[in-house]
């Protein structure tokens, strides 16, 4: 049997071909499929064409047709914020696939199957915006997410949009200046400090991914020893940590249960996020057992596929798919004094 996984995201979507027996079998990178009106090329329309592109350098790397995959998952980001539109992406795939066997939801499952293995627990995901998703006996939950205007706290975005304010005040002088002040001007080509202005409404145009690419300088700007940045980093873990203990009391989980944690997205590349996320959870009583992720969220996506045949992957598929597969992070373990 061969099941598809398509990762969705504001700057990419994954693709990967996997087989009952965890072979990887084709994998490929496409646009991004966010579908809001960003970068001027949103909406339905442009999904399929991502998805038309993507499922087709697929087939061809395996030598099939679409019709050959026994079932697929496609994460789509924002997928269910617009309720009018969810008939339309559902319906998406089914040209492409000509078939019916799919499913189409939102890509926070990615980052949850592909950490957990699709096992009972909780995914935080930190890319370009941030969520939480988890599952316990067949129940999901989502935490967070409500958009870069007024949520995805600890988010690139979220930690960006920090940074420019930092900026804003480093420059008028109420805050001391750092280093944080001049890698923005010279990342961004400033010659005067309002200049920023202008490249963030005009030039940028206030696309998020644009402006979430800009927390890779606040990780620059702390190495360097930027205070401000250091506390933006510390905050954002300490976010994306609330989100986690809230998704925990909505899931049910017991105070004496040892939840299964783990992360996905590109926020978690910081030490300073990593390392404040960890702190975090060991604050709280509840039992948190933080573990790297397993797979990929696009090798999640195939997983979730799989599981959703009714044919889900067995311990030694999984060990195929990823020798060494399941190790916990001992050293971020929390357990309850």
């Amino acid at each position: 049997m061969m099941f598809l996984g398509v990762d969705g995201g504001g700057t990419k979507t994954a693709f990967c071909l996997i087989d009952g027996t965890g072979e990887v079998l084709a994998r490929t990178v496409g646009d991004g499929a966010y579908y809001f009106a960003d970068n001027g090329t949103g909406g339905v329309d442009h999904v399929v064409r991502v998805l038309e592109k993507g499922i087709a350098a697929l087939c061809d790397q395996a030598g099939i047709v679409p019709a050959d995959i026994d079932h697929s998952f496609l994460g789509l980001p924002g997928y269910g914020e617009a309720p009018g539109d969810v008939a339309a992406l559902d319906a998406a795939p089914r040209g492409i696939l000509g078939n019916g066997r799919y499913a189409c939801d939102n890509d926070m499952i990615c980052g949850w199957a592909g950490s957990l293995g699709a096992a009972d627990g909780i995914n935080v995901i930190s890319g370009t915006g941030s969520m939480v998703y988890g599952e316990r006996d067949g129940t999901g939950v989502r935490v967070g997410g409500w958009s870069e205007l007024f949520s995805d706290e600890g988010s690139a975005y979220w930690i960006a949009a920090r940074a420019l304010n930092a900026f804003s005040r480093m420059s008028d002088g109420r805050l001391t200046e750092g280093p944080l002040a001049e890698v923005l001007r010279r990342h961004l080509g400033l010659t005067t400090d309002l200049e920023i202005i202008d490249v963030v409404l005009n030039r940028l145009k206030g696309h998020r991914t644009d402006i979430a690419a800009l927390s890779v300088r606040v990780s620059e700007a702390a190495e360097l020893g930027d205070g401000q940045a250091t506390v933006i980093l510390t905050d954002a873990g300490r976010e994306l940590a609330q989100l986690v203990d809230t998704a925990r009391g909505r899931l049910g989980f017991g105070p004496d249960a040892t939840v299964p944690v783990s992360y996905s997205g590109g926020v978690f590349a910081s030490t300073t996020v990593r390392r404040a996320f960890t702190e975090e959870l060991r604050r709280h009583e509840a039992a948190y057992d933080l573990r790297r992720p397993l797979f990929e969220p696009v090798v999640g996506a195939a997983l979730y596929a799989a599981k959703l045949a009714g044919a889900p992957l067995g311990a030694t598929a999984l060990s195929t798919l990823r020798p060494g597969a399941g190790t916990v992070l001992t050293e971020n373990r929390h357990d309850r004094p």
